[in-house]
């Protein structure tokens, strides 16, 4: 049976979509207007959709791609930075490559089972809305769990407790990539007070950005360093406190046996 070949390209951070055509446009025409809400709307696409992927982006990249501008007579804006420049340039020599490949690959195989087989691959997804790349900086070793501290930019570290099985399943040593997860449930919510003690290992402050009201529950972002950001689930009736409004320093608090990690093959 002859098959016609056909795929699209992706760049992956340990398994985890990172850059992709879709991606890629939208980077391009935020460069072109100076603003999220306009690129999302010249693609056909909603600002949610828009700014989550730009989230992602910023989330998995060592540095951030785009940065908002606060301030000037016109509001600020958005635009694109350096690395989020030669990011699009990267991008587009490497699927120009793809598809000479691509096209190569149609002219060599005339049996569909070899495209399949060829073609086939896992891919990681998660339903964990914070995810983080970072480098392990220490592991203490425990009885039974271990304490990994994972440094994810921007002087922020975070700290997961794993099964000492699970540390070695996974390689896990210092020096090592890693990707931190967490649900946007396990995020605790406090003034940004350095006195204010508790009992949760993980301490992330930054400036909140956006918040979203539902039915029963809202949802808080905040702008940590180098462009990434932590979603957190409040109620409803949290959401309405001053010190949750937009601009306001925040704490998120989450608990080291709530993070999880995950690494590449």
């Amino acid at each position: 049976m002859k098959a016609h070949v056909d795929g699209r390209f992706w760049l992956n951070v340990s398994d985890r979509g990172f850059l992709g055509a879709g991606r890629i446009e939208l980077l391009e025409r935020i460069g072109e207007t100076g603003s999220i809400s306009a690129a999302a709307r010249s693609m056909g696409m909603s600002y949610k959709a828009a700014w989550d992927a730009v989230e992602a982006m910023n989330n998995l990249a060592e540095q951030p791609l785009v940065i908002r501008r606060a301030g000037g007579q016109r509001g600020g804006g958005t635009s694109l930075t350096g690395f989020g420049q030669q990011v699009i340039r990267h991008y587009r020599a490497a699927d120009a490559a793809y598809r000479g490949f691509m096209g190569q690959l149609e002219h060599r195989l005339s049996d569909l089972g070899d495209v399949v087989g060829f073609m086939r691959k896992m891919s990681m997804r998660t339903t964990a809305a914070n995810h983080f790349q970072g480098r392990i900086s220490a592991i203490r070793t425990g009885a039974v769990n271990d304490q990994v501290s994972v440094d994810i930019g921007g002087g922020h570290a975070v700290v997961a407790i794993v099964t000492r099985e699970a540390v070695n399943d996974l390689g896990l040593a210092e020096g090592a990539d890693v990707q931190v997860l967490f649900d946007a449930s396990s995020v605790i919510l406090a003034e940004d007070n350095p006195s204010l003690r508790c009992s949760a290992r993980n301490r992330l402050c930054g400036t909140v950005i956006e918040t979203r009201d539902g039915a029963v529950n809202g949802e808080v972002k905040l702008s940590l360093a180098e462009g990434r950001v932590l979603t957190a689930i409040v109620t409803s009736e949290s959401l309405a406190a001053p010190w949750l409004a937009t601009g306001s320093r925040v704490c998120a608090l989450i608990k080291a046996p709530h993070v999880m990690l995950a690494v590449g093959e």
